[in-house]
């Protein structure tokens, strides 16, 4: 039993990374047996790690289909956005953090602005979100706000396209960054409030292009 939850954690772990580099395409089927042929896995912990993701509203279960990757909507992104913003800045209001912490943060958000192609700049702003709130202390927020992020990853790659938005989005950082080292936390919740209404506004408009 202990195998196979390793197993299983193994394979969530690879399809994580397979979102987090935008190799898993929406509503394409994930093929169980290349996936097991791939992975050097079997299928039951296969099956498991998907039942996972798909309980986190990753991936979406069809009959005679398999597990896809579920398709994207204009309600359940501002949805995700609007929890994720709010989660976020409790998180950053519970959080310490040390001059380990701030080097960090400092050193993700200059490799964020010097990224040179938009695939590489959302895996550093990714990385950058979670650094932000790791050390908040509510262990149960950070774990729901992570699995609300698996999906936004989604939206992200396919509608974060523009890299003067993109750098119009580091910019925003910079500054909840700067806030934080200057220890003015409201002032860095405020700023990532209206980074996460940004993101929003952007996605919902190229939402609204790609259905016209």
């Amino acid at each position: 039993m202990a195998k196979l939850s390793i197993l299983r954690d193994q394979i969530r772990a690879h399809l994580l990374l397979q979102i987090q580099k935008g190799g898993l395409q929406i509503g394409k089927p994930i093929n169980l047996a290349a996936l097991s042929r791939d992975t050097g896995v079997s299928v039951t912990p296969i099956r498991e790690a998907l039942s996972q993701l798909e309980q986190a509203q990753v991936l979406q279960a069809i009959p005679n289909r398999g597990f896809i990757v579920a398709k994207l909507s204009k309600t359940e992104v501002k949805n995700l956005i609007e929890i994720v913003a709010q989660l976020e800045v409790m998180a950053l209001e519970n959080s310490q953090f040390d001059s380990h912490a701030m080097d960090t943060l400092d050193s993700l958000q200059s490799q964020m602005e010097e990224a040179g192609s938009i695939q590489e700049g959302l895996t550093l702003r990714f990385n950058f979100h979670n650094h932000l709130v790791r050390h908040c202390t509510n262990k149960i927020l950070l774990q729901i706000l992570k699995d609300l992020k698996l999906r936004l990853h989604f939206y992200e790659y396919d509608f974060i396209r523009d890299f003067e938005f993109f750098k119009k989005l580091s910019a925003q950082t910079r500054s909840v960054v700067e806030a934080v080292q200057e220890d003015n936390v409201p002032t860095a919740a405020l700023i990532l409030r209206m980074h996460w209404m940004s993101i929003l506004e952007h996605i919902e408009a190229q939402i609204h292009v790609k259905k016209g």
